[in-house]
C-alpha cells in the first residue's frame, strides 16, 4: 500500500519489453502479464495520481511495427528512420558510447537504422504521419487509463535532421506543442512532463512559451547538491539556485525537482555550474564509494563522463560508515534540501527506502545502471522496515515526518516564490512565501557533521517538530529546520 504522504506515483515502464528494464518497449497497448493488468493501474490511480511513461523516441526490434517494417510492410516501412552509413553523423549528440546505427536484415536486404541508445532501441520517424497518429492514439490511451502525468522519455532526441545534433530541433518542440493541445483538448486534466538530460537553458526550453511541458526535470538538481553534502560547501548550490530568478518560469509551469531516479546522476547539466575540479571530486567519491561512471561518445571519437551510476545514499553517504544514524542524518539533509525548492518533488522509491548500492546486478548483467535499480522482495523489505535500528528503517521514518510535516504548508507550494538566504558556507538557507496565502517559511540546513553558529538567530514555528515557537542560534550536525515566520 502507498502511505498518505506519496500522493502521486511514477510507474516506470510497465509494458512488454525486452531491454533496458523495461525502456525498449515491444507493445505499448499492453500491461507486461508478470506486472499485472490495466485495471491494477486504473484501481491505483483511484487513489493517488500516476505517471506513466510513454517511451516514444524508439521501440524495441520486436515490436510489430519494426518486424512489418522489416517485412516491407507499408506504411511501417516508414516507421523508422532507415540510414546510409558512408553519410557524416559527426554533429549527432550521443547519449551513449554505442553504434548510431545498426543493420538489419529484410526483404529488400540488409538495412541501417537509427539507434540512438541501442540495437535493441529503434528511433522512430515522426517525419511519417501514420506514426504520428499511432503515437498520438497511445497518449490518450494512457490518459483515458487514468494517468495524470505523461512523461516523455527523452523526448529531445524526437527528431532527426542530417548536419544536425539532432538534439532540440524545432520540430521537436512542435510535437510536444502538438501532443500538448491534443491531450489539453481530450483530457484537460493530464499534465505533460519532459525528460532532457542536458544543460539547464537547453533542458528550460522545454516549458515553451507555456504551452509545451508543464514539469521539466530539474536535471542539473542532483550533481550540485552531492557536491555540497561531500565538500560541506554550500557556495555553489546556492549561487546557482539564486541564478533560477534570472529566468522566470511561464505560468502554470514548474521544475520537477528530484536528486535520484532509475537512471544515473547526470553529468552534462552542470556545464558551467561546476568546475572541472569539483567535477573530479564527485567522479573520485563516486567510485570510493562503490558507484561507476558512464561515457559519451563526442563528435570527435573521443569519451567523456556523462552519469554517474550510484545509489544517491551511497553517493551522498560512504557505505563504510558504522554510523547509520550518521549515515540517515546525512542523506535526509540532502533530500530536505530538494523537497526545500521551489518546484514538485519527486522521490525515488529506492531514496523513500533508503537502499543501497546493488552491486550483484551490475556484476550479473554488466549494465552500470543496474547499481540502482534493484528489484525488492516484498516480505524482506517489510522486515527490515519494521527494524528501528535498521538504515532502511531510519532514512523511511526520517522520509515520511519530512513528508508529513511539509504536506499543507503553501510556502511549499510550486507557485510560491523563493529567495537564497546567506547563512554561511556550512548553511543551506532560503526563504520560501505564498504571497497568496502570506506565509512565509525559513529554511535553514546544516549539510555539515559539525553544530554551526548561525551568524543571526532564527525564530518562528518549528514545523518539522511540531513546536509552536522557537528561537535558534546554532545547527546541530544534518540538522533541518523548517521554521514558519510569525
Amino acid at each position: 500500500n502507498c502511505p498518505d504522504e506519496i500522493t502521486n506515483v511514477h510507474l516506470l515502464p510497465v509494458f512488454p519489453y525486452t531491454s533496458d528494464d523495461g525502456f525498449s518497449v515491444s507493445d505499448y497497448t499492453r500491461i507486461a502479464p508478470e506486472i499485472g493488468t490495466w485495471e491494477e493501474v486504473e484501481s491505483l490511480g483511484e487513489h493517488t495520481g500516476i505517471m506513466l511513461d510513454a517511451v516514444i523516441n524508439h521501440t524495441s526490434k520486436s515490436h510489430v511495427w519494426f518486424q512489418k517494417c522489416c517485412a516491407g510492410e507499408a506504411p511501417y516501412t516508414d516507421y523508422y528512420i532507415e540510414c546510409d552509413p558512408r553519410e557524416d553523423y559527426s554533429k549527432v549528440t550521443r547519449p551513449r558510447a554505442l553504434p548510431l546505427l545498426t543493420p538489419f536484415d529484410t526483404v529488400q536486404g540488409k538495412k541501417w537504422f537509427w539507434t540512438t541508445f541501442s540495437g535493441d532501441q529503434i528511433d522512430l520517424n515522426f517525419g511519417c504521419p501514420y506514426l504520428l497518429c499511432e503515437i498520438m492514439e497511445v497518449l490518450l490511451l494512457y490518459a483515458s487509463r487514468g494517468a495524470r502525468f505523461i512523461r516523455l522519455d527523452a523526448i529531445g532526441f524526437a527528431w532527426k535532421k542530417p548536419g544536425t545534433t539532432c538534439m532540440h530541433l524545432e520540430e521537436t518542440h512542435a510535437l510536444i506543442k502538438l501532443m500538448r493541445l491534443m491531450l489539453q483538448q481530450i483530457y484537460p486534466g493530464a499534465y505533460i512532463i519532459t525528460e532532457t538530460n542536458v544543460p539547464h537553458l537547453e533542458n528550460i526550453s522545454y516549458f515553451g512559451a507555456g504551452d509545451e511541458a508543464h514539469l521539466v526535470y530539474q536535471f542539473p538538481l542532483p550533481p550540485p547538491v552531492l557536491y555540497t553534502m561531500l565538500s560541506g560547501d554550500t557556495g555553489r548550490l546556492s549561487a546557482w539556485a539564486k541564478s533560477l530568478g534570472d529566468t522566470p518560469l511561464p505560468e502554470g509551469t514548474a521544475f520537477f525537482n528530484f536528486l535520484a531516479s532509475h537512471d544515473g546522476i547526470g553529468v552534462r547539466p552542470v556545464d558551467g555550474i561546476l568546475d572541472e575540479e569539483e567535477k573530479q571530486l564527485l567522479f573520485c567519491k563516486v567510485t570510493e564509494h562503490g558507484g561507476r561512471i558512464s561515457y559519451k561518445e563526442n563528435p570527435d571519437k573521443t569519451q567523456s563522463p556523462y552519469e554517474l551510476n550510484i545509489n544517491y545514499l551511497d553517493a551522498v553517504t560512504s557505505p563504510r560508515e558504522t554510523d547509520l544514524s550518521v549515515r540517515a542524518g546525512r542523506f535526509l539533509a540532502s533530500q530536505a534540501i530538494m523537497l526545500s525548492m521551489q518546484g514538485v518533488p519527486g522521490i525515488y522509491y529506492h531514496s523513500l527506502l533508503g537502499s543501497q548500492n546493488w552491486q550483484e546486478g551490475v556484476e550479473e548483467s554488466q549494465i552500470p545502471r543496474r547499481i540502482n535499480r534493484e528489484k525488492l522482495e516484498v516480505t524482506a523489505l517489510h522486515a527490515e522496515l519494521q527494524r528501528e535500528d535498521s538504515l532502511r528503517s531510519r532514512v523511511f521514518r526520517g522520509y515520511l515526518a519530512l513528508l508529513r510535516a511539509r504536506a499543507g504548508q503553501s510556502a511549499f507550494s510550486p507557485e510560491a516564490g523563493q529567495e537564497i538566504l546567506s547563512y554561511g558556507s556550512s548553511v543551506f538557507g532560503l526563504l520560501r512565501e505564498n504571497k497568496s496565502t502570506g506565509q512565509r517559511v525559513l529554511v535553514l540546513i546544516n549539510v555539515t557533521e559539525h553544530t554551526v553558529r548561525l551568524p543571526k538567530k532564527a525564530g518562528g514555528k518549528d514545523i518539522l517538530n511540531q513546536m509552536e515557537s522557537v528561537e535558534r542560534d546554532v545547527l546541530k550536525p544534518w540538522e533541518i529546520l523548517w521554521l514558519e515566520l510569525l
